[in-house]
């Protein structure tokens, strides 16, 4: 900084949201005691104080950290009290002044400034510059009109460049902060190039403001004249007779309230929300969300039902002409119907139909539905993760709509539809909340009679829905809402009851898709049966019915090609149209084998046979297990190796094999995981057939749990397990005894084709399972 004087010591005036440069003369109001007190010192005095700008204009009591560097010497030329205690005083700016020090004393502040003289270097850039900020004040003027036109002759004249800036800058409405840069620039030509800076932006803001204006000056004229033109057409309406507007809405409305029957507090919500309707104006955009909610009030059916065709006789033949076997979930349905005779009124049952892919689960709820002569609505909740799918959304949001039960219903038409929950193993839940909690008042028989909806805000009648759910396996499904339904399991087909499926239903609905007839094409004999063994392994039709539709295909291509004029598929040139067989019918061994014995898993697909086997080799008795196994199987594995070696002398078992032998036990398909805890008598077989060299029957399967003591301990899903047992060629299973009630649900044509033996110990398993006694060797 140039022109630098010795310091000297002046009242100081802290000012709140104001700015005073050097030869600006402005007013002021004063009203802080301290401030007072300072101006009646300037008095006193030479009538020079010093004006700083506060950095908050909100504190009452500044300090020193609270103020600028840079404030201005200014003159008191006059001074007025005025009636509410405030003075008035009138001053001129004289010189630019630092602050060094500040006391705060009892009456005033006393600041030791120095003052900051102008630093001017004549040039030809210095006159360019002034030239161009007063070509941009003019242009500036014209652009506001809240400065006077004289303003720029009395700027134009002005030759000193430092003067020129801060009385342009005084005029400009920047931010304090802007003023205060301008303020602290002792460098004239800095000065006016920031100046001019803020010149071309305060310019550039104006024309944009003009730009606006003008535009909302068009847009008002525009809407004045649609105003006009529509009052003309209400009057035109009104001379008519025709509704008008939001009144027509409205009354629209009333006469579809008079015509729908609403219990009494749904139709004191419309008489209430249709009141609101006509008070906001029309061009309110919360009209429209409120004519939408009536308009779902009204359309959900509250009192609408379907009357049951309770003809016990008809159901039966619907649920035999759609769907083979099943005879569980028939029963329950015809049950329900003779109960609904009997009583009259009955709330709906809450139905789950458990089983694998491709066996029917679906297609059975909508003929169940077909048999009730009942609307049917369907709804997936595979892979729903917000609990506003079943609720609703609260009627505060954007775009809020009912939940996906409320728009069933309203699908549906009536309030006692079969209403399909898909899927419901597949929920998930995240930070928006349960679905599955949601479903708790929906699948409860005792609370959805007032199930509320977030959107709807009135309790909703579910207690007269037939609600079926899906599932592929219950694991997934939390246990309280397992708790409110009734399980019907499904497991799947045996060959003969996929024969009697694929020729009753799957063939004819194939030829029908596909444009055939049975005189175009045959399929001879045995062809479904070789179909189901050889070319699909599943507990469903699925794969099946693919299949047939492969074969009706192929056949549409040759008939169009004129290759053929009738196509015949027999078990002997079914190769021709499917290519090499994809699985061996049965799965049981050519041979009796040593180390390798049949176990039957449990699947989300059905029940399949698993081979498990053993191998030993030299070594320290390391045990090595693979073929991707869960911790349970790993620990049946383990209590296995266990047992035998508690019970090396009666199986006929040397009694340090342990120690000369490393053990290998696979279970192949590794890149298939399995776990679950039936393995374990299966592991054990084979590790005792690899330990004594005996082979193990190829005909024989087991499924059962050990324990170290070798009991056998009893297993889920034998229904399933010995189905996979029956496609794969077994015809003797070994079961815990504990499970031999559950022979009784096993399908009678699969019972016919295997024998169960029900076993308490490991010791009668080793009596079936090997070809020969272990001592008889001793």
């Amino acid at each position: 900084m140039a022109g630098k004087e010795e310091e000297r010591n002046l009242p100081l005036l802290p000012l709140r949201g104001l700015l005073v440069y050097p030869s600006m003369v402005i007013h002021l109001d004063v009203g802080r005691e301290k401030s007072i007190q300072a101006l009646e010192q300037a008095m006193v005095e030479d009538s020079q104080i010093l004006l700083i700008t506060q950095k908050d204009a909100q504190l009452e009591d500044p300090t020193r950290e609270d103020l600028y560097d840079i404030g201005t010497v200014a003159k008191v030329r006059q001074m007025l009290k005025l009636p509410n205690g405030t003075i008035r005083v009138l001053v001129e700016g004289l010189e630019r002044a630092r602050l060094i020090s500040l006391e705060d004393g009892d009456e005033y502040l006393q600041a030791s400034v120095i003052t900051i003289e102008d630093e001017v270097e004549e040039s030809v850039d210095l006159q360019a510059l002034m030239r161009s900020v007063l070509d941009y004040f003019e242009q500036y003027l014209r652009l506001t009109k809240k400065i006077s036109t004289e303003t720029h002759s009395v700027v134009s004249d002005i030759e000193e460049p430092g003067r020129l800036a801060d009385l342009v800058a005084s005029h400009l409405p920047i931010r304090m902060a802007d003023k205060q840069e301008i303020l602290q620039e002792a460098n004239v030509k800095a000065r006016l190039e920031k100046l001019l800076g803020f010149l071309h932006n305060e310019k550039e803001v104006l024309e944009l403001e003009k730009k606006i204006s003008s535009r909302v000056k068009r847009q008002m004229e525009k809407t004045q004249k649609e105003y006009y033109l529509r009052e003309q057409m209400k009057a035109i309406q009104k001379e008519l007779g025709e509704k008008e507007g939001r009144a027509g809405e409205i009354e629209e409305l009333r006469d579809q309230m008079e015509e729908v029957d609403l219990p009494p507090d749904v139709l004191e919500k419309v008489e209430k929300e249709l009141d609101r309707l006509e008070k906001i104006p029309t061009s309110s955009a919360e009209g429209g969300v409120i004519r939408t909610y009536i308009e779902w009030l009204l359309d959900v059916p509250w009192n609408l039902f379907t009357e049951d065709d309770l003809d016990l006789l008809k159901a039966e033949k619907v649920l035999d002409e759609d769907h083979y076997g099943l005879e569980k979930v028939k029963e329950r349905v015809l049950e329900y119907l003779a109960v609904q005779k009997m009583v009259n009124e009955m709330k709906g049952p809450i139905l789950c139909l458990v089983g694998p892919p491709g066996v029917g689960k679906t297609s059975l709820a909508r003929s169940v539905a077909r048999a009730l002569d009942r609307k049917f609505v369907r709804i997936s909740l595979g892979g729903v993760r917000d609990e506003a799918e079943i609720r609703g959304h609260r009627r505060t949001y954007v775009g809020a709509m009912p939940g996906r039960i409320i728009q069933g219903m309203k699908t549906a038409g009536s309030n006692n539809p079969v209403f399909l929950l898909d899927e419901i193993d597949k929920m998930a839940m995240d930070f928006r909340g349960d679905p599955g909690a949601a479903l708790l008042e929906v699948l409860d028989p005792n609370q959805n009679s007032t199930f509320s909806d977030h959107y709807l805000e009135v309790p909703y009648d579910l207690s007269k829905v037939m609600f079926i759910t899906t599932a592929n396996s219950i694991s997934t499904i939390p246990r309280p809402l397992l708790d409110r339904m009734e399980l019907l399991t499904i497991s799947g087909y045996t060959e003969v009851e996929k024969e009697q499926i694929a020729k009753k239903y799957l063939y004819p609905k194939q030829l029908k898709e596909h444009g055939l007839s049975r005189e175009k094409m045959q399929l001879h004999g045995d062809t479904i049966l070789k179909l189901i063994r050889n070319y699909t392994r599943e507990a469903g039709v699925r794969s099946l019915e693919r299949t047939v539709g492969t074969l009706c295909r192929k056949a549409a291509k040759q008939l169009v090609a004129g290759e053929k004029k009738k196509v015949v598929i027999t078990p002997k040139n079914l190769e021709q149209y499917l290519g090499t067989e994809k699985f061996r019918f049965g799965r049981a061994e050519d041979t009796d084998q040593i180390g390798v014995t049949t176990g039957l898993a449990w699947t989300e697909v059905g029940g399949d046979t698993l081979a498990v086997e053993v191998s030993l080799y030299p070594g320290k008795g390391r045990l090595t297990l693979t073929g991707q196994l869960g911790d349970v199987m790993k620990e049946s594995a383990q209590a296995a190796f266990s047992y035998i070696r508690s019970r090396s002398n009666e199986l006929g078992v040397e009694a340090d094999f342990h120690e000369k032998n490393d053990i290998h036990i696979h279970v192949p398909e590794g890149a298939i995981p399995k776990d679950g805890p039936s393995a374990g008598i299966t592991m054990a077989t084979a590790l005792v057939s690899a330990l004594t060299n005996i082979p193990v029957s190829r005909f024989v399967a087991m499924t059962g749990e050990v324990t170290l003591r070798g009991r056998v301990l009893p297993i889920g899903g034998l229904k399933e397990k010995a189905l996979g047992a029956h496609r794969a060629g077994i015809t003797h299973i070994v079961i815990p005894k504990d499970n031999e009630k559950d022979i009784a649900e096993i399908p009678e044509s699969v019972k016919k084709g295997l024998t169960f033996t029900a076993v308490s110990h490991m010791d009668e398993v080793l009596k079936i399972a090997l070809v020969r006694d272990p001592n008889e060797d001793n």
